[in-house]
């Protein structure tokens, strides 16, 4: 397909050059675009549909990097990365040294600040809108919030410290809501009002004039002021963010470019923090994304023209599996609870939810919150279970340790996207969990297939006491570990063909890896025997004492190798007098972990079978 207007914007400046009428067309095009291109690629589709005029707006508007463009999450900036100059490596997005799916201040001078996850952006513009003031630099720093992030806290801890800052524009981004025509239309007409330079000297004069009057003077203006506040109130029901400091702009349309652009142009003298409420439309364009903007949150590659049910006949996953298990389990177990943290379709709780939506919560984008939440439940004699990626619980630490740990409390963590992650990049993997749950004392079971996730599921429902934790990838089970089933066991070992004094441990999907490390190595002849992994912590006493008869051991695991459980493991083996020599290869610090495909992550990481089999040999 053809983009004429598109193909001719490789910055910023070009769009300016395009006239009012134009702007219309190029949203079309971007929105085609981006169809077409994600659809090939994959990525996040229904939140970067809802915000193409708004970006387009944005930059007709205001001048990057000069002005700086703060997104919260990111996951919505696709066309913040059209308009500049990146539009010819978009089929590379999400793959190894390609284009990345979230803002990234090494990729381009007009990407703020890396972002991945949610309700930050605030915090991180008013960070930048004081520095500007300190350094005396000119320029907005305009942070635009999904109203997902609403459901987190951070974002209110950030506006009660936006003090007087006039060159912070907040604007909320809110595919939730709808306005009725009457109120839209007096309240659009309004906004564009109040945001005009001739209205806003005219005020300021009229209250001065008005203040000058002796002894009458200042109580009118005060009383024109509350006339116009609780007009405002009753019109935008904007009490809350005027109350926190800012001047409340809306609700406005979020898909009117060519307002959109008159309303920014008109706050380059903006006298207060302004929080501007746009509403939109997310998936906007694409009528299977507007149906069900949660399972286009992000996605595979797929054919536009033959969309199927995602309920109906879902892509086999991890995901799937443990949803659908835990709507089986939850049927003789009415104590059962399901909490997400705004991430209903990804970690498969969606089926929980339509099963029993009285057990079913989701929080919204508050980790720390569904963390506690289920502390309190299971104080009171319920079983939670909180389905949450990898990268998310990272938020709700101190939570784990004083709501949970302390009290040992039947909390169920459900950890969704552990491991490596594609795709996402450097923010999304999930490669701490292992390490700072064995630090509090979290029991874990790591398995590496279906049949593993249905089977420990249920054991740490009905056999565990206090908080525990199952951990699985993200995506389908490996054909090679589906056909290794449920032993039952706490950990499996396989053995090579002749007698060696050499294995290979892992856990979780990593042992694919380490079963094609055998088979290449026995092509080589030479023989090591495999140990997988199902409890990661605590280590299981027997399978400690039968690696002490092994000179060499190898230990790889998708997780930070300072307090990883190789650490762990290293520990057991040494206080038990065991005297070979040990290798832990997981991920360092000073690694940075690509945007690309598991298996090419695991390449560059040295944790793919080619790897493993260097290390064993020495090389």
């Amino acid at each position: 397909m053809a983009y004429s207007m598109l193909e001719k914007i490789n910055s910023p400046h070009e769009l300016k050059q395009l006239k009012e009428s134009q702007l219309e067309p190029l949203c079309k095009e971007i929105r085609s675009f981006l169809i077409e291109s994600v659809s090939k690629t994959g990525g996040h589709l229904s939140s970067n549909l809802g915000t193409i005029e708004l970006t387009v707006a944005l930059h007709r508007a205001f001048d990057t990097p000069t002005d700086k463009f703060v997104f919260d999450v990111g996951h919505q900036c696709y066309t913040h990365k059209l308009l500049t100059g990146r539009r010819e490596q978009f089929p590379t997005l999400r793959k190894l040294n390609g284009l990345s799916g979230f803002p990234a201040p090494s990729e381009s001078i007009h990407d703020a600040f890396i972002a991945g996850h949610g309700n930050t952006a605030l915090s991180v513009a008013i960070g930048m809108a004081r520095a500007k003031k300190i350094k005396n630099e000119p320029g907005k720093v305009i942070a635009i919030i999904g109203d997902g992030a609403f459901t987190g806290g951070m974002v209110y801890e950030g506006m009660n410290n936006i003090d007087t800052l006039n060159n912070l524009i907040v604007i909320l981004n809110d595919n939730k809501m709808s306005i009725s025509k009457n109120v839209g239309s007096l309240s659009r007409y309004l906004t564009i009002l109040r945001t005009n330079p001739e209205y806003t000297r005219a005020k300021a004069h009229t209250e001065s004039a008005l203040t000058a009057i002796p002894l009458l003077g200042t109580p009118v203006v005060h009383l024109l002021q509350g006339c116009k506040a609780i007009l405002r109130r009753g019109l935008y029901h904007s009490t809350m963010f005027e109350e926190m400091g800012f001047q409340y702009l809306g609700p406005v349309d979020g898909h009117d470019v060519l307002n959109l652009s008159e309303l920014f142009q008109n706050l380059h003298k903006q006298t207060a923090p302004v929080f501007i409420h746009a509403v939109t439309i997310k998936g906007k364009g694409f009528k299977p994304a507007e149906e069900n903007p949660g399972e286009f949150h992000g996605v595979s590659s797929f054919d536009p023209l033959q969309i199927t049910d995602p309920d109906i006949a879902p892509a086999a996953s991890f995901s799937t599996c443990f949803g659908t298990h835990l709507v089986e389990l939850a049927k003789t177990r009415p104590n059962v609870c399901a909490i997400t943290a705004a991430m209903k379709y990804g970690t498969g709780l969606q089926y929980f939810y339509r099963s029993y939506p009285n057990r079913f919560f989701d929080v919204g984008m508050a980790e720390q919150h569904a963390v506690t939440f289920a502390a309190g439940l299971a104080s009171q004699g319920l079983s939670p279970i909180v389905g949450i990626y990898s990268t998310f619980l990272q938020r709700a630490y101190d939570q784990l340790i004083h709501d949970v740990k302390l009290m040992n409390l039947n909390v169920v963590f459900a950890i969704d996207r552990a491991g490596l992650v594609p795709g996402d990049g450097e923010t999304h993997q999930g490669i701490y969990d292992p390490a700072y749950l064995r630090q509090i004392g979290i029991t874990t079971y790591s398995p590496c297939n279906y049949e593993e996730l249905k089977y420990w599921l249920e054991y740490i429902l009905d056999n565990c006491v206090g908080p525990r934790a199952i951990r699985y990838s993200r995506g389908a089970e490996p054909e090679r570990l589906s056909q290794l089933g449920c032993s039952k066991n706490t950990y499996d070992i396989y053995s090579a063909t002749n007698s060696t004094d050499i294995a290979l441990v892992t856990y979780g999907t990593t042992t694919d890896e380490a079963l094609q490390a055998q088979i290449l190595l026995a092509q080589q002849g030479i023989s090591i025997d495999v140990y997988k992994l199902v409890q990661i912590n605590p280590l299981p006493e027997q399978f400690i004492d039968s690696l002490k008869t092994y000179k060499r051991i190898l230990f790889a695991e998708e997780c930070i190798q300072d307090g990883g459980i190789g650490e762990a493991l290293s520990a057991e083996l040494y206080q038990r007098n065991w005297c070979g020599h040990f290798i832990h290869k997981a991920v360092t610090h000073q690694q940075k972990i690509p945007h690309a495909t598991v298996s090419e992550i695991r390449s560059v990481l040295g944790l793919n079978a080619e790897g493993l089999v260097s290390i064993i040999k020495g090389e």
